[in-house]
């Protein structure tokens, strides 16, 4: 059971960085308007540029995640899921240090949790 909850806390921060690839490399003129409501308007056209290039980092993380799936040996996928999961936890922290606090619930949060339940079912087997 635990193993199952790690599998799909993992697939759900998967799954959020895959959207926020998506608002920040397709969306971000509109959709990133509505979600990041600190930035003001005119920022949105000006910064395209560095939002895609944010969003390229969190499909990085997003296909680490992806990939811990794919890999048969379990020692393997589970310090490739520690290791991703490890780095959106320190991306959200820092989000949340730098920006607004949000980012923690958002991004770090499911990831700490998800890594949680990853940790105690490798000690558990």
């Amino acid at each position: 059971m635990i193993e199952f909850f790690a599998s799909l806390l993992t697939a759900l921060v998967a799954l959020e960085h895959l959207y926020i690839l998506w608002i920040e490399m397709f969306a971000w003129e509109t959709k990133g308007k509505r979600t990041f409501k600190t930035i003001p308007d005119d920022l949105f056209a000006r910064t395209k540029g560095m939002a895609a290039n944010q969003g390229l980092y969190n499909g990085f993380l997003s296909a680490g995640l992806i990939w811990s799936f794919l890999i048969s040996d379990v020692i393997w996928a589970t310090n490739v899921r520690l290791f991703f999961l490890t780095c959106v936890v320190i991306a959200g922290i820092f989000g949340a240090v730098t920006t607004t606090k949000k980012i923690f619930f958002i991004q770090a949060l499911p990831a700490i949790l998800a890594l949680l339940f990853v940790l105690i079912g490798f000690i558990s087997t």
